[in-house]
């Protein structure tokens, strides 16, 4: 196992720091959707740091912005999901981010883990029908989709060289 330096431990931190504040103040939220660029110090720290890496910041973000700022009742689900959102963009972008890359990590993200899981979460702590709650996502998915894909290809793009030396 190995020990994690100083500069990767204040990056984390730093990371998680903007997910909380572009989580919590800088997104489009209703009870059941939420809509805003969270998703990018999850996905640098995926990129940076790989699956581990991007996971923390993404528990960690959704555990103390529940905390914090509260929006509604904490539930562990949204933690959980949160990490496996990290999870899947380190997995998929740690080593390398081509564009199957990048579609396969946004597809994962948005189909299975928000669309899917996130929805099964919402209606147990809402109570409400799974089915007609997963029909009023779907409008969210379809926006937050090629919105990640744009900027993470962006991102990457323009950072290229960067990714190499943060990481160092």
């Amino acid at each position: 196992m190995r020990t994690i330096r100083t500069k990767e431990l204040i990056t984390l931190g730093l990371l998680t720091a903007v997910e909380v504040v572009l989580s919590r103040f800088c997104s489009i939220s209703a009870w059941n959707i939420k809509i805003g660029f969270s998703f990018v110090p999850i996905a640098i720290g995926g990129i940076l740091f790989g699956p581990l890496g991007g996971g923390l910041v993404g528990a960690l973000g959704d555990f103390i912005g529940a905390v914090l700022f509260p929006i509604g009742p904490y539930f562990p689900g949204f933690t959980l999901t949160a990490f496996l959102t990290g999870t899947v963009f380190g997995v998929f972008l740690h080593k390398q981010q081509t564009i199957p890359r990048i579609v396969g990590a946004v597809a994962v993200n948005q189909l299975v883990l928000s669309l899917l899981l996130q929805t099964a979460w919402i209606s147990q702590l809402y109570g409400s029908p799974y089915e007609p709650l997963l029909l009023t996502r779907v409008g969210q998915c379809a926006i937050l989709a090629p919105l990640q894909f744009v900027t993470i290809g962006t991102m990457t793009k323009a950072m290229g060289r960067y990714w190499k030396r943060a990481a160092a």
